[in-house]
């Protein structure tokens, strides 16, 4: 991390997200707190883009606004513009099109409660 960069609290990166995914018309917006289940982020946002350009835009978009807020972002998939993610610490930020969406179900993933001991027969 550089000096000019100062990492945001989680609530306001996920404002920051949230606000510049609807600037450039995200959707299906959703945030999922994943704090109980991972150690690596607090919140996944995850939304659609329309097309391959409107994908890599949006996660554009979500690093500039960041940056420009003095927190530090890192892309991966903007070369395809399938999927692409944005990481921004603790809240991690996919962008997909609907059909890669749909094939991933993200949502549904991390959304699962773990097994109880119950179910587990134990």
């Amino acid at each position: 991390m550089t000096e000019k960069e100062t990492p945001l609290r989680p609530e306001q990166l996920i404002q920051l997200v949230e606000t510049a995914l609807e600037d450039l018309k995200a959707v299906e917006l959703v945030n999922i707190d994943v704090s109980e289940k991972s150690s690596f982020a607090d919140n996944m946002l995850v939304c659609t883009g329309t097309s391959r350009r409107h994908v890599v835009s949006l996660a554009d978009h979500v690093m500039l606004e960041a940056k420009k807020a003095g927190h530090p972002a890192r892309g991966e998939g903007l070369e395809s513009g399938e999927w692409a993610l944005v990481d921004l610490g603790d809240v991690i930020v996919h962008v997909m099109q609907k059909s890669t969406r749909d094939l991933y179900e993200l949502e549904k993933l991390w959304s699962m409660a773990p097994p109880s001991a119950e179910a587990s027969g134990e």
